[in-house]
């Protein structure tokens, strides 16, 4: 696993799905942190071939954090907050 929590992890806990996996976040978790701190490892694989992608910028302005959320579309990652139920597929 890449990103470990090292403060706030008392916060209650949601349940999301990556590519219909269950993974636990926490409540105030944007989609990024807690699909990477839930063990997904990566988003998406690089266009270029350099391996995989976890995310680039981390305040919205690259497009590396793309995925689809069932009932909002594609968003980024980085900027939309996990949601309990929240149903994600890699971009």
């Amino acid at each position: 696993m890449r990103l470990v929590r090292l403060r706030d992890a008392g916060r209650p806990r949601i349940a999301v799905t990556l590519d219909g996996a269950a993974l636990e976040a926490q409540e105030g978790d944007t989609l990024l942190t807690a699909l990477l701190a839930g063990g997904a490892g990566h988003l998406r694989m690089s266009e270029f071939g350099d391996g995989p992608r976890a995310g680039f910028c981390l305040m919205g302005a690259c497009q590396d954090c793309w995925v689809a959320v069932e009932g909002m579309g594609r968003v980024r990652a980085c900027t939309t907050l996990a949601q309990d139920g929240m149903a994600v597929r890699r971009g």
